[in-house]
């Protein structure tokens, strides 16, 4: 038997064999496979969710009713939604680790290949499942992606299961996925890589895979009794049946509010990885970056009634809700100010990943400025529900975590194609998303103030000007992703050669393997000194 292990390995060592055509990704157990595949399809879901901001917007560019019923803008409030933080920001977040976790840890592959394949393929079909309910009589859900009872539950329409069974396999991915990362980073890391040198990509999303597997079961209980309640005579959330509507929110935001940092805290790690070898610089205090990463985790799940603060709690839980947000915005400082010690007197050049990791920094930092304004819960009763909270988590949300998704393709897609991209294109694709992103969003805060409520087809006529502003702004970032396909398609076809290296200043196990990345990396493990 030992000679067949032998063999096998030296026929990994010299061909790279793979299986040809379309069997190669339906089978596949590799982890740059699979990671490829989590990409693709996120870019994909990122084009469907963004036609969905597109109709939107194109209802909201003038007041009245223009293009469509509000029921359907209502579906495509809700679906956008979904579709964005399910199908896009984390599934990217998911390839990202796939990809680049074995390589940064000196790991062959990741611990459960099998389990990966499974966790991957079944998204497309929950996808598939939620799209299709937008086509069935009565259409798809139009309750929010927040799926507040009663309007999920009495109110809703007859697509309410499929809705709910597409969740449910979103989430079982969610924590097949998180289980493997935990397990690959506790047993496959080399000789000498010890927990403090691993790089912060790897902290972050080895702390996210601990939040997904917490509260992915809290979601999947939420649509489960949203599921009986409506299909079964339940009455968790039927005050008239002794039930209450009110602790929908609890049970959904205690699932929600861990979710939303499950959505930044890798990109956190991905600039933690770009800032350094952009400045020439270590990066500046690791440690605490370690400590802040877990305290931003562990304090997640004691904040989520602050979305809750006009439903009437008791002024106790109001502060000690009011408390605890501010707390988080201690350690999300820590790591905004390591960043910018990290470029201080540093060697800067400002390469595409560059820009995108510094737009990150500026424009998360104003997400987390209007976060702190929304913790204020007198000042909270006059924002929640307006387009100010809009504003907040796409600034969180789209110059956040999607801003360091894109910043995390230019700064590694040399490492999976082996071709360096086009520099140029690079640049027009981030200047013309900066400007329209700004002019997308910033107004938001501006008609949310004055009163504009969110997740409404139609608006008084005195927030007319700014909403054509944000609209032209929707646009015109929607048009811009199209240069990015542009420059991806043409990286993967071809282009200058990239080196080992590819980045002056990087540094990590991934900068050591040739470019492109071998399909099998680190059969024997390197030993870290």
């Amino acid at each position: 038997m030992s000679a067949v292990v032998t063999d096998h390995e030296h026929d990994h060592e010299h061909h790279d064999h793979k299986p040809s055509g379309i069997k190669r990704w339906f089978y596949t157990t590799n982890h740059k496979d699979i990671g490829t595949m989590y990409l693709v399809f996120a870019l994909i879901m990122f084009f469907i969710g963004g036609t969905m901001a597109m109709v939107i917007r194109a209802e909201l560019f003038q007041p009245g009713m223009q293009f469509v019923e509000p029921n359907f803008f209502n579906q495509m409030t809700t679906v956008h939604g979904l579709i964005m933080v399910f199908g896009a920001v984390m599934p990217a977040f998911t390839g990202l680790a796939n990809w680049m976790i074995p390589m940064m840890i000196g790991a062959p592959d990741m611990a459960l290949p099998r389990m990966n394949n499974w966790s991957f393929w079944i998204l497309p079909f929950a996808f598939l499942i939620l799209l299709i309910s937008l086509f069935l009589p009565g259409g798809g859900p139009n309750f929010g992606w927040t799926f507040y009872a009663p309007l999920s539950t009495k109110y809703s329409g007859d697509s309410t299961a499929l809705f709910v069974f597409s969740v449910h396999i979103m989430g079982i991915s969610s924590i097949m996925g998180a289980i493997n990362v935990i397990v690959t980073i506790f047993n496959l890391r080399a000789p000498g890589m010890t927990w403090m040198k691993m790089p912060l990509f790897v902290w972050t999303w080895l702390i996210t895979a601990f939040l997904l597997i917490m509260v992915m079961p809290v979601l999947a209980g939420a649509v489960t009794m949203v599921l009986t309640d409506k299909y079964f005579g339940t009455s968790f959330f039927d005050a008239a049946g002794g039930g209450d509507p009110v602790l929908f929110q609890h049970i959904f935001w205690f699932f929600g509010h861990p979710e939303v940092y499950i959505m930044i805290l890798p990109a956190f790690g991905i600039v933690s990885s770009i800032v350094p070898t952009f400045a020439r610089k270590p990066l500046f205090g690791y440690a605490s970056m370690v400590y802040a990463t877990s305290s931003i985790a562990l304090l997640s799940f004691l904040v989520w009634a602050h979305h809750m603060f006009t439903t009437g709690m008791p002024v106790f839980a109001e502060l000690f809700f009011m408390y605890c947000t501010m707390l988080i915005a201690v350690p999300t400082g820590v790591k905004v100010f390591n960043w910018v010690a990290t470029m201080w007197r540093g060697a800067m050049t400002f390469e595409v990943p560059m820009m995108f990791a510094l737009a990150f920094i500026v424009l998360f930092t104003i997400g987390g400025f209007s976060g702190l304004m929304l913790a204020i819960t007198p000042a909270d009763f006059q924002y929640h529900d307006t387009y100010f909270v809009v504003a907040h988590f796409h600034y969180v949300l789209v110059t956040g975590a999607v801003f360091s998704i894109i910043a995390a393709a230019y700064y590694w897609l040399p490492k999976w194609t082996g071709h360096m991209y086009d520099e140029k294109l690079g640049q027009w694709h981030f200047w013309c998303s900066l400007i329209s992103v700004n002019l997308l969003f910033f107004p938001m805060h501006f008609v949310g103030l004055a009163g504009m409520p969110r997740r409404i087809p139609d608006y008084a006529l005195q927030f007319a000007d700014f909403n054509a502003f944000i609209s032209i702004g929707g646009f015109l970032f929607g048009a811009s992703q199209l240069i990015f396909v542009w420059v991806l398609v043409k990286c993967a076809r071809g282009g200058e050669k990239a080196t080992a290296q590819v980045w002056e200043g990087a540094e990590g196990l991934e900068w050591e393997v040739p470019s492109p990345a071998p399909y099998h990396t680190f059969e024997t493990p390197p030993v870290i000194k």
